[in-house]
């Protein structure tokens, strides 16, 4: 699933050892996301294309 942090939230990636970024990104559907939608430390969203790439 696609997260990123709700506003003035850092939050911490466990499995990758860093800070999630405020664009997001995918991350697996593990009780810790889980968590964090419900407590409402992050918001599911939609990654962001890049510009001028061609699909």
């Amino acid at each position: 699933m696609y997260v990123k942090p709700a506003q003035d939230r850092a939050v911490t990636d466990p499995g990758r050892g860093d800070i999630l970024p405020a664009e997001g990104r995918e991350v697996p559907e593990t009780q810790y996301w889980l968590r964090r939608l419900a407590d409402g430390d992050v918001e599911r969203a939609r990654p962001v294309k890049a510009k001028g790439v061609a699909e």
